[in-house]
């Protein structure tokens, strides 16, 4: 693949609608576009201002294929630093088919995943990390999640990584000077200036690696996982939290034998509910399956809604079986899964009455390590308090804040390297090393700090990142 060629690709999604955009970016894409372009006033198209809408006609030969609007970016004020074009024809497959095959024809290759962004990184309108947020933005599925890809997008961590790249940079320079003149014993590098540096960026390393716990379960969702016995209405909360009929509800225990799953946003965040089989004993060798998979869900999980029959409960408190076994279950999973949020829930309390709900209430405030609530799934009663109990789990305080949020499991990868090689740097301080042995963890530590917004790179790095995303964007 060369980029130095003009290319072209849809930029709106594969199917007919309304209207459909063509983009071409290229040092031909002006000239390629004039000889298709024919404009109702007889104007040049490569003659015409950036950033200018025009409209004409596409034309093969005498044959006119659609009436278009055609927008001009020149470079290098273009998102990709060549010339574009956009073609906004109409959203028939036939035209759009047509239109890219007069493109081909005319001198343009089409565009691969991620080419035009690519190009974009490639001519310095962003950088790596930048680039990566591109695609973050279109797969954006809840507030949350689009708020991380627009604060990367537009150069927050990319801002801090770099500064900090440059301070230790400067430094680098000064320990690589002294090298020259190591006989004189000369120190051009303040140590104790380096000591504070050092000092700060293990800081910031630090916050910023803290803050991938949060940026990736905001980005992807928080894992709920719904739990409990075979009949308890674990199905039917799905489908109330949805508000819709995802999962099969039935009276006959064991319907759910395998785990279903869907998301919503809740708040602005997305939450992946996890409906699992029902925990009990059983010789159905299929609903084993199912059990056993509920275990690995809540391994999975950040947020375990325990869910039992409130009525049935009732009736066994005194010393029942079903009371035993709910507490034997709740204990289970609070010393399996210590660091697990634990909502337990109480379903079909719309068949209480005053005074066993508030036994329940006060059964339930006992168990320590939990949070407990009342709800009716069949009717909607508690939903909302279910809702804003899931909220108060999730560390919002950093992006209300608008801090820096790693997201991306690659920068999450480069950051953890680049702190081994600051303490190591660190530690050569403390020995009192020379500034030769200094040089090259210092030298090792730029190297991942450059990885992340692509001052290093290579083929397979862009290949590998540029390959994730949609041809035409």
């Amino acid at each position: 693949m060369t980029h130095t060629d003009t290319i072209v690709a849809m930029a709106t999604p594969a199917g007919a609608g309304a209207i459909a955009v063509i983009r071409l970016s290229g040092p031909e894409a002006l000239s390629i576009a004039s000889t298709l372009f024919s404009s109702v006033s007889g104007k040049n198209l490569a003659n015409q201002k950036t950033h200018t809408v025009h409209l004409g006609h596409i034309k093969d030969g005498d044959k006119i294929i659609d009436e278009v609007l055609a927008t001009i970016f020149k470079n290098p004020n273009s998102y990709t630093g060549e010339d574009v074009v956009e073609i906004s024809c109409h959203g028939s497959n036939y035209i759009q088919q047509e239109i890219i095959q007069l493109c081909l024809r005319n001198g343009c290759r089409m565009a691969q995943a991620g080419e035009f962004t690519l190009r974009a990184f490639l001519h310095g309108k962003i950088d790596l990390s930048q680039a990566e947020a591109v695609a973050d933005l279109i797969a954006s599925d809840s507030a949350a999640s689009h708020q991380l890809a627009v604060q990367q997008m537009r150069g927050g961590f990319s801002s801090e990584i770099k500064k900090l790249r440059e301070e230790l940079l400067n430094f680098a320079s000064l320990i690589e000077l002294e090298l020259d003149f190591a006989e004189e014993d000369v120190e051009f590098a303040n140590r104790e200036e380096f000591q504070k540096l050092i000092s700060k960026i293990t800081l910031v390393l630090k916050r910023l690696i803290d803050s991938f716990a949060t940026g990736n379960v905001l980005k992807n969702g928080i894992p709920v996982a719904i739990v409990g016995e075979p009949n308890v209405g674990k199905s039917t909360l799905l489908n109330a939290l949805l508000n819709e009929e995802r999962a099969i509800v039935s009276d006959i225990a064991g319907t759910t034998r395998d785990t279903i799953e869907d998301e919503i946003s809740i708040g602005g965040i997305g939450f992946r509910f996890i409906d699992t089989a029902g925990i009990r004993d059983t010789e159905d060798v299929i609903e084993g399956l199912g059990i056993r998979k509920t275990f690995e869900k809540i391994e999975q999980a950040q947020v375990v809604i325990y869910l039992f029959d409130a009525q049935k409960f009732q009736v066994s408190q005194h010393g029942g079986q079903a009371s035993s076994k709910f507490q034997v279950e709740i204990e289970t999973i609070k010393n399996k899964y210590p660091l697990k949020n634990l909502i337990i829930v109480a379903n079909k309390v719309d068949t209480l009455s005053e005074v066993e709900l508030k036994n329940l209430n006060i059964t339930l405030s006992a168990i320590e390590r939990s949070t407990h609530l009342l709800l009716s799934a069949k009717n909607g009663i508690g939903l909302k308090e279910l809702e804003t109990q899931l909220l108060e789990f999730v560390n919002t305080g950093a992006l209300r804040s608008n801090e820096t949020i790693v997201t991306n499991s690659r920068h999450y990868d480069a950051l953890l390297k680049a702190l081994e090689e600051i303490i190591k740097v660190q530690e050569g301080i403390d020995a009192n090393l020379s500034g030769d042995l200094l040089a090259i963890d210092i030298r090792q530590a730029l190297y991942y700090f450059g990885e992340i917004t692509g001052q290093v790179s290579n083929d397979e790095l862009l290949g590998n990142i540029f390959a994730n995303f949609c041809i035409g964007k």
